[in-house]
């Protein structure tokens, strides 16, 4: 009987010797979990954070760190010829120095020289070591190889130190690791120079203290923009309104606000220099007049109509106030109807506005909001159009980052 062919994606995940070890574990777990086959490998230090036996019981495969386990099957060659991509998360200040120079003492940093598939690594160590010439000449070098190093998030470090060089979110190097399956050239350093200033998630409107109108915006394709955007080397401002409980993107400045007006004022200040603006945000188009001082009680009676009054209209004023060179980005929500499709309302959407680009995507029916997935289509204001395959949202984003650098670098 032949054996069956395993055609998931193949995912080496090298785990470093820091104290975010542990995090490696929600990694893997995320990554088995979504269809992945990944074997880990840990280096000796890492097995002294987490033990062997809990990798291989998450990842149902065997876990060595030396090159003479398991010898017949050569896997100090093997494991990094057969991968689709590897991972190596943490990947500390020592990991980055072997990688930069060639150094292969353990098995894994014998898979990163075997490796030709897209590699990441996820740097984690404390702010001082992140910041050391050293290291940044090590990561840089990596970088002009085509490796990709990931920015690492900024918050609490071992014992009581806060700074630079925390491990990104384990749902975020997941998102990252599947976005280079995805498209492996996904993520250049080319926008460095650059600053981006991006909104997301739903705006919500307070009719009492407890009542308010909002939208089903989740956030993720707002984050997923500045995400991207960190990674490929942007300076990012995110504005962020009502979201899923998404950690903030590593490298990345989150600025948080409740209603379109808080939306409106965060915009207007964050975009006098950017050089890149990203309206992804869902925006209520309308308001409450009155906001009750207390909440609304139930009563045998019928409710007063609740008066609406119309919210500005953010991008329309973003472009009336765009500096000479600045990019303005719009997205837009449609639904097709017997006037027309999707397209053609967005269509509309983008004269109507006056924006360089519009991405439309087409909602309702488990698309576009709350959803891990996206798809669309990318119009731009001189007629281009492009259509963005369904995949995920970092897809999406990489895709549109795409052509507003090409259009702002011109």
């Amino acid at each position: 009987m032949t054996e069956a062919v395993d055609a998931r994606p193949r995912v080496v995940l090298g785990v470093g010797g820091g104290i975010a070890a542990y995090k490696a574990c929600e990694v893997l777990r995320r990554l088995t979990e979504s269809g992945h086959a990944v074997r880990v490998v840990p280096t000796e230090g890492a097995l002294n954070f987490v033990g062997a036996a809990t990798f291989e019981a998450l990842s149902g495969q065997p876990v060595h760190a030396g090159v003479f386990s398991d010898v017949p099957s050569v896997q100090h060659v093997k494991l990094g010829q057969e991968a689709d991509l590897v991972v190596v998360a943490p990947a500390t200040a020592n990991l980055l120095a072997k990688a930069a120079h060639g150094l292969a003492d353990d098995l894994l940093t014998n898979t990163l020289l075997t490796a030709r598939c897209p590699v990441l690594l996820v740097p984690a160590m404390h702010t001082e070591m992140w910041e050391h010439p050293a290291t940044q000449a090590n990561v840089a070098l990596l970088r002009a190889r085509g490796v990709v190093v990931a920015e690492p998030a900024s918050g609490r470090l071992t014992g009581k130190d806060t700074g630079k060089g925390r491990l990104p979110d384990p749902a975020e190097i997941v998102d990252l690791a599947r976005l280079l399956l995805e498209r492996p050239d996904a993520l250049p350093r080319d926008m460095e120079g650059l600053h981006v200033a991006v909104s997301a998630g739903g705006t919500r409107e307070p009719l009492d203290p407890v009542r308010f109108l909002g939208n089903r915006s989740s956030g993720r394709q707002g984050f997923a923009l500045a995400r991207v955007a960190a990674q490929r080397g942007a300076r990012v401002t995110l504005v962020a309104a009502h979201t899923a409980d998404l950690a903030p993107p590593a490298g990345v400045e989150v600025e948080r606000v409740g209603s379109a007006a808080e939306l409106r004022d965060a915009m207007h200040w964050v975009a006098k220099d950017a050089d890149v603006v990203v309206m992804a945000a869902a925006v209520a188009d309308f308001r409450p007049v009155d906001l009750a001082e207390h909440k609304i009680k139930k009563s045998d009676r019928d409710p007063d109509p609740v008066r609406l009054t119309r919210n500005p209209d953010i991008l329309v004023e973003l472009v009336g106030a765009r500096r000479a060179g600045q990019v303005v980005v719009g997205f837009a929500a449609e639904t097709g109807d017997g006037q027309g499709d999707v397209l053609d309302y967005g269509r509309a959407k983008l004269r109507r506005k006056g924006c360089d680009w519009l991405v439309v995507n087409a909602v309702g029916d488990g698309k576009a909001f709350e959803v891990e997935d996206n798809a669309g289509w990318l119009l731009s204001a001189t007629g281009a159009e492009t259509a963005l395959p369904h995949g995920s949202k970092a897809r999406l984003a990489s895709a549109v980052w795409d052509s507003v650098i090409r259009t702002s670098r011109g």
